[in-house]
């Protein structure tokens, strides 16, 4: 199967909705699953209450953590989606440890039964760094700030990356062509910020309805790295 790795240099610049938005259109022509390692999925897909156990549980056994166990830490949150939530057990494992564990997680998340969707927010940790490294295919989410770019140059992680997802205010002197020039890759879709949109997420309502601007840019994006809806009579 597949497992893209959405990721922002910056918070704020709306990963976790992106990284929502396509497990949901996904999970429309395959069986999906969404890995929380930011820790908001739980609230963007309107979950009555969190999961106690989840994707840090897991990391916190260490790399010979036993596969099978991540689908019995999986819920049912839509047709043909799970969330693997975050969790809540702190590792005491040292960061070599932590980031073998991850690229061991991001293998076994790649090697599945199941298109995977990680939301690995900041990418800030050895367990996501790792993680990320071993992904089939990775984006980046972006506003038009500066202060965005400024941080991305300098991430070695950008260069593994196989577009950016652009989220745009209209307010920046900034524009799709500037961030991919200053990033070195291409703008693969673009989401205007809407008040619908922020209404939508808080309610929790994506599962139910997703607004049309962002199921327009999580196609395109889906498209961009090769995971489009299957045309029938096309292999899974």
């Amino acid at each position: 199967m597949s497992l893209l790795t959405i990721w922002s240099p910056k918070g704020g610049s709306g990963t976790s909705v992106v990284a929502a938005t396509c497990a949901l259109v996904l999970a429309r022509s395959r069986n999906t699953r969404l890995v929380d390692l930011a820790g908001d999925q739980p609230a963007i897909l309107g979950l009555g209450t969190e999961p106690i156990s989840g994707v840090a549980d897991w990391l916190a056994i260490g790399p010979t953590a036993p596969t099978e166990a991540l689908d019995r830490l999986a819920v049912d949150v839509a047709p043909n989606l799970t969330l693997l939530a975050r969790g809540s057990v702190p590792s005491l494992l040292a960061p070599d440890a932590l980031a073998e564990a991850g690229a061991a997680l991001g293998v076994a998340l790649r090697d599945g039964k199941v298109s995977t969707v990680v939301d690995a927010g900041l990418a800030d940790t050895p367990a996501s760094r790792a993680l990320l490294e071993v992904s089939d295919v990775s984006l980046i989410v972006i506003r038009e700030c500066y202060l965005a770019l400024r941080r991305a140059v300098r991430m070695p992680l950008v260069g593994r990356a196989a577009g950016i997802f652009l989220v745009t205010d209209g307010t920046r002197s900034l524009g799709a062509r500037e961030v991919s020039d200053v990033l070195g890759r291409s703008v693969v879709a673009s989401v205007p910020v809407r008040d619908g949109i922020a209404r939508a997420v808080d309610a929790g309502s994506l599962p139910s309805r997703i607004p049309e601007p962002l199921v327009r840019a999580a196609s395109d994006a889906l498209n961009a790295v090769g995971l489009g809806e299957k045309r029938r009579g096309e292999a899974a």
